[in-house]
C-alpha cells in the first residue's frame, strides 16, 4: 500500500459511494487507476466491506467486555458479531478484551445486549459507554 492507496481510502472512508471519477479528480489520477487499486485492495483484504453510516436517532453505545484469561476471544467476538444491533466487535488491548459497537432502537435494546453479554460463560465483566456524538475523521 502506498500514498495513493491511502488517499483513495481516505475518500472512501468518508463516503463509500463516491464515484471513481470523482476520486480520481481528487487524488490526481485516472478513473481506471482508482478502479484497479480499489479492486486490488478488496482482493488483498485491505478493504473488508463497504458500509453505510446512519443517523437514525438510535442509541449508539460501546459495550466493553472482559473475558476469562483462557478464552478464545476470536470465537467469542465472531459469535457476538452476529447479534442484532451490533455493528462491530473490536478485539482490544487494555482492561477489557472486546468492544461491541451497537446501534439500537432504544436503551432497552442496549440493556438487552448487555444482559446477553453477561450471560455468556466466558464474560467476567462489562462496562458501557453511550456515544453522544460522532464525527467523521
Amino acid at each position: 500500500m502506498d500514498g495513493l492507496d491511502r488517499e483513495i481510502l481516505d475518500v472512501l472512508r468518508r463516503d463509500a459511494r463516491t464515484p471513481y471519477t470523482e476520486i480520481a479528480d481528487r487524488v490526481g489520477t485516472s478513473e481506471g487507476t482508482v478502479r484497479n487499486r480499489v479492486d486490488r485492495m478488496v482482493d488483498d483484504g485491505v478493504i473488508e466491506r463497504f458500509t453505510v453510516a446512519t443517523r437514525t436517532g438510535n442509541v449508539k453505545a460501546m459495550i466493553e467486555i472482559g473475558v476469562d484469561v483462557n478464552v478464545d476471544t476470536a470465537g467469542v467476538s465472531e459469535r457476538m458479531a452476529d447479534w442484532s444491533d451490533v455493528d462491530f466487535v473490536w478485539q482490544v488491548s487494555g482492561e477489557e478484551d472486546l468492544v461491541l459497537v451497537v446501534d439500537a432502537a432504544d436503551t432497552e435494546r442496549v440493556n438487552d445486549l448487555i444482559t446477553r453479554a453477561r450471560e455468556q460463560e466466558e464474560v467476567i465483566s462489562t462496562k458501557t459507554r453511550l456515544i453522544l456524538d460522532e464525527r467523521l475523521g
